[in-house]
């Protein structure tokens, strides 16, 4: 979404200072468009002021924050939308406050559903080429999710090794089980293989082949 003002001034520098504050941004923030130059004069006769169009367009981590925003906001959910790390090709958005567990819903099912819908919102009007990666977590739950699931693919191997036979986890998203295929991966003897479709998709640990 573009924001814009169009703002008359002695200067351009003023004017694009104004414009700016009117719009609610740092200078650092905002582009401009200089419509008319300003003139001097002889002696204050003939002069006049620059027009410029001051105008801010929100990028893709802006986009996503507005939506998380405004879906907790109508969702009556009282939370702190933050940037917790960001780069060129995405940025982490961190949701902090108490009783997000809601939120978060059963094994992250509901905090996956926001993450993909603000995905859907920040890369609207882009290229697919110019994908930008937007990751969502609620007070730190996909850490220790992936803590959780680390620790629950060593307990399932040691006991595919003890039993000599394979097991065979509940289903999952394709993030957790690549967790799980990673975690599997460290531990000698043992492999992994998925089965089912959609989102009856699960990981069967099994003795590794000689």
């Amino acid at each position: 979404m573009i924001k814009e003002t169009t703002v008359s001034a002695k200067t351009v520098d003023l004017a694009v200072q104004m414009g700016a504050e009117e719009l609610g941004y740092g200078v650092e923030k905002v582009k401009y468009e200089v419509i008319e130059e300003g003139k001097k004069g002889i002696l204050g006769i003939g002069s006049s002021n620059a027009v410029v169009r001051v105008y801010h367009e929100d990028t893709p981590t802006e986009i996503a924050l507005n939506f998380i925003g405004t879906l907790l906001e109508n969702m009556g959910v009282n939370a702190s939308v933050a940037v917790k790390a960001e780069d060129d090709e995405g940025v982490q958005i961190e949701i902090t406050g108490e009783n997000l567990g809601l939120l978060i819903g059963k094994h992250g099912d509901m905090l996956d559903s926001v993450q993909y819908l603000a995905t859907l919102a920040a890369n609207k009007d882009r290229d697919k080429d110019d994908f930008f990666r937007i990751s969502v977590d609620v007070e730190g739950y996909r850490e220790k999710r992936a803590e959780a699931l680390r620790a629950l693919a060593r307990r399932m191997a040691d006991r595919v090794l003890r039993s000599r036979r394979n097991y065979t986890l509940e289903p999952m998203n394709a993030y957790e089980r690549r967790i799980i295929h990673s975690e599997i991966q460290l531990i000698e003897g043992v492999t992994t293989y998925s089965i089912g479709q959609d989102v009856d998709r699960k990981i069967v640990i099994s003795l590794e082949k000689k």
